[in-house]
């Protein structure tokens, strides 16, 4: 398209939007213009895409979350329609950055599990691989965050309030979901998703829920103005927000509906294609692949399974089959916690007949399991149902043809611990697929200093498609200019960085010194309290010191705590405490800032990383599954500080010890460790931990008498699920001295310090998530590319 097709496209779609004369349109009015005009662009291949995808065999990612970020520029990118856009858009005295400004996040993904899913879909669109997403249109998503006092508030993101062009509604295609109380409408909106140098367009389909009738007119009538719409909003309360609390029974009512909903209009939706393309279902299973991204969409296996017994007349044995056939399982996590149960009694309210499938479903189970010789504990413990509770990762287990990890040494620890007894029965199924990112995103788009750079030395910018590629410029590890340019680059992306974040929150930082960053969900495991304690230590030091030599540091945090997470809270008001208490001394002005990124998700994301110096990774042993966040730092040139766990293991494999700094307990080591591990004796014995402990319950933080600072203290001392769980005092010592040698290489050898940096980009290719695709499509899915 050239740009004076798009120019006039653009044109006549702000005219559409507006209704203004195209001179007068408002930036708002550009942006959904210009959206406009890329999904005209794209519209026809987008069809052929579909209709060649349906007919072929293909795989159905299920996932509770889509984290998928701004879309027009990374369509304009993908697409090659960068320069033209700027050009259209210059005609009307319009700058493309500011158009690009005026897209809100699609607030539908909270953080590492959301964001794998916008990946996998990128990488299987560039690929040409028959795959489609599937999930909830939230009208919210997961909430917009702010600060008061320090303290995480939350409201809603309305980001679909102005509308947004790259979701199209498809009402033709309407599901019905029947729940035992409520009849529900499930309207689909697909969103296309392009890949890089391909004509071929993927699709995301977001279910959006609607209630049968607007509201009850006759109620109305009768001056009930609020009884008219009860049932309206009980519907719109299945896709409004993502996550509910579900610290009270109806949160974990409204969970399990949304998961039931959004499974279940999926699932009529792949059996209609299926009907329409073969005409019968029972090679279901040698067409269809569907991936369940953790265990929200678990509840699609009874699903599948009676609406291929209820609806089209199969026996058991033979839908059993072909649901066998069909699911595959993706494991993210060795928390207990995440693996989800319920109680019957929701199921009883909800949907008694799934209910039962259930209870077939573990009838059988245990039927099937102790003719094989095992004896009653290990049924008992493997059962999908387990008294009142149902229990969502042991039906995948039983019913999925394939489990997988998503890193080496997560995979190895759910087949020796988390999954033991399923590896024990079905080791078959097992296998590994390490996340990866999209380097289009994460590099190419965000970072397009360092992207130049590669396209220049390595001559072609084919390395986009292929990461690998990277591996060639193994010989500009000792070349100076090269290095001197790299420190550049990320000097001037950290410029970029401190004028960013002095336009969103009024903070000044220094882009001279070491930015050093930690984003992530809010969780006691990624220790983000251990990254506190450390700023906290060292301010400390230098009030003993003033004269002390410090060099000069900017520590970035981004995360948000689920709403009901009264400690992961407790910690970001403690790092905002921090914070303010460090940035208003002059003791410590032009050497420590503390910077938390309100409202963090992926547009600040793609701010932070470019500029980032140090890739804080710092989880216990053994808890983290994988981690994203670690490889779209490598991608950008940060070196990772951090523990062995998650794909950091294999990083420091690709990298070597040299070019990451790793501290801390292993996981093999921390079992051994605790026999008589004592957290008042550490931070008695530890130079300086007693006095960041006391400093939680002594008045030096002060937590506006909520009493969360001293919880604090105590889950370190006293806690509930065993003193300091997460091993917070036990690493600090190891934490402190390999941080401050981080800080110290940093300013020592800085051609040294982008020789390292240079060699993390280097080996990045493992981490794409091209390469993720490729192995499930491989491996698991059975899929082949599909090229219009």
């Amino acid at each position: 398209m050239t740009h004076d097709n798009l120019t006039a496209t653009i044109a006549g779609q702000v005219r559409s939007v507006s209704g203004k004369n195209v001179l007068s349109a408002t930036l708002q009015e550009y942006w959904q213009g210009t959206a406009a005009a890329v999904v005209d662009h794209l519209a026809d291949n987008w069809q052929k895409t579909e209709e060649r995808y349906n007919a072929s065999r293909m795989q159905h990612y299920f996932s509770a979350e889509f984290l998928m970020g701004r879309a027009l520029l990374n369509n304009l990118n993908n697409l090659g329609l960068v320069e033209e856009a700027e050009q259209a858009l210059g005609a009307f005295g319009q700058n493309l950055s500011d158009v690009l400004e005026e897209e809100h996040d699609a607030a539908l993904g909270n953080g590492g599990l959301g964001r794998l899913a916008a990946c996998f879909l990128d990488s299987s669109a560039t690929q040409n691989l028959p795959v489609r997403g599937y999930g909830i249109l939230y009208r919210y998503g997961l909430f917009k965050q702010f600060f008061e006092d320090g303290n995480q508030g939350e409201e809603p993101d309305p980001w679909m309030e102005e509308g947004y062009p790259f979701v199209i509604r498809r009402e033709e295609n309407v599901k019905f979901i029947n729940y035992a109380d409520l009849k529900v409408r499930a309207i689909p909106y697909d969103m296309p998703i392009t890949g890089y140098g391909t004509d071929n367009v993927g699709t995301l389909r977001l279910w959006k829920a609607e209630p049968m009738a607007d509201f009850d007119y006759n109620a109305f009538n009768s001056q009930d103005f609020t009884g008219a719409i009860v049932e309206r909003e009980r519907v719109n309360d299945i896709s409004r927000v993502l996550y509910p609390n579900d610290s009270s029974f109806e949160g974990k009512v409204l969970r399990v509906r949304q998961q039931y909903f959004f499974c279940s209009a999926s699932l009529q939706q792949i059996v209609d294609n299926e009907l329409a393309q073969r005409g019968t279902l029972k090679d279901f299973a040698t067409f269809n692949s569907i991936q369940l991204n953790d265990t929200h969409p678990v509840l699609a296996i009874p699903e599948l399974m009676r609406i291929l017994m209820d609806d089209h007349d199969f026996g058991w044995d033979e839908a059993w089959e072909i649901v066998r056939g069909t699911f595959a399982y993706t494991n993210h996590t060795v928390l207990a916690e995440a693996l989800e149960t319920w109680e019957v009694s929701i199921f009883d309210r909800l949907f008694p007949r799934i209910r039962e499938i259930i209870f077939e479903i573990d009838r059988r189970f245990r039927e099937e399991i102790a003719k094989a010789g095992f004896d009653q504990g290990k049924i008992d413990y493997m059962a999908p149902v387990s008294g009142n509770r149902i229990r969502m990762a042991w039906i995948a287990c039983y019913a999925a043809f394939s489990i997988n990890g998503v890193a080496a040494l997560h995979t190895e620890i759910i087949k020796a611990d988390t999954l033991k007894d399923w590896y024990d029965v079905w080791p078959e199924k097992f296998n590994n697929k390490t996340n990866g990112v999209t380097p289009r995103r994460w590099l190419d788009q965000c970072n397009p200093r360092l992207s130049a750079l590669l396209t220049e030395l390595l001559g072609n910018d084919e390395w986009v498609r292929d990461l690998d590629l990277l591996k060639n410029l193994e010989g500009y590890l000792n070349d100076a200019d090269v290095l001197d340019r790299l420190n550049a680059i990320k000097h001037a992306n950290k410029v970029d960085f401190a004028a960013w974040i002095k336009h969103r929150q009024g903070i000044e930082v220094d882009p001279d010194a070491i930015f050093d960053t930690q984003i992530k969900r809010l969780h006691e495991y990624k220790r983000q309290l251990l990254n506190a304690f450390y700023i906290l230590d060292l301010y400390f030091q230098i009030k003993d010191d003033p004269s002390m030599e410090v060099p000069p540091r900017v520590f970035i945090f981004g995360a948000k705590a689920a709403p009901g997470y009264v400690r992961a809270k407790a910690i970001i008001k403690l790092i905002n405490t921090i914070g303010e208490l460090v940035n208003n001394d002059d003791d410590v002005a032009g050497r420590l800032k503390v910077v938390f990124v309100e409202n963090y998700n992926v547009s600040p994301a793609e701010h932070i990383i470019p500029a980032t110096d140090i890739s804080e990774q710092i989880s216990t042993a053994g808890k983290e599954a994988s981690g994203t966040g670690n490889m779209k730092f490598m991608m950008n040139g940060a070196l990772t500080l951090g523990t062995m766990d998650g794909a950091n293991v294999e990083i420091v494999d690709a990298v070597g010890n040299d070019n990451a700094y790793i501290f801390g307990a292993t996981e093999d080591e921390l079992p051994e460790l605790r026999k008589t591990y004592d957290p008042r004796r550490t931070a008695a014995e530890v130079p300086g931990l007693q006095r960041v402990m006391d400093a939680l319950v002594d008045g030096t933080l002060d937590d506006g008498g909520t009493g969360l600072f001293h919880d604090l203290h105590n889950s370190l001392f006293d806690g509930w699920g065993g003193a300091d769980e997460y091993y917070v005092l036990g690493d600090f010592a190891s934490y402190r001295e390999t941080r401050d040698r981080v800080a110290a290489d940093y300013f020592s050898d800085r051609r040294h310090w982008a020789a390292m940096c240079l060699k993390n980009i280097i080996e990045s290719g493992r981490f794409s998530s091209d390469r993720t695709i490729r192995d499930y499509a491989r491996e698991v899915w059975k899929i082949e590319p599909q090229k219009i």
